[in-house]
């Protein structure tokens, strides 16, 4: 499962990926833009990024799409 940090003070959020890691990058942005505040924000889990695997989404579609036009074509004839 991966994690990404919104920050509580404006819109940055951290990338997708362990909680070790997207957590010190919260850290990392508060320490630099908002010094002083304390950590704040909602903390968003998935199986987003690329850490995530996934299946080849928009290509995937595209090329269904085109080998149905071709299939579609030669049997036309």
């Amino acid at each position: 499962m991966n994690y990404r940090f919104w920050c509580g003070e404006c819109g940055f959020k951290t990338t997708w990926g362990d909680p070790s890691e997207a957590g010190r990058q919260h850290e990392d942005h508060y320490t630099a833009r908002h010094p002083g505040l304390p950590l704040g924000g909602q903390v968003e889990t998935g199986t987003k990024g690329p850490a995530a695997g996934g299946g080849l989404g928009c290509v995937g579609m595209v090329v269904a799409v085109v080998l149905l036009l071709i299939i579609a074509a030669a049997c036309g004839r």
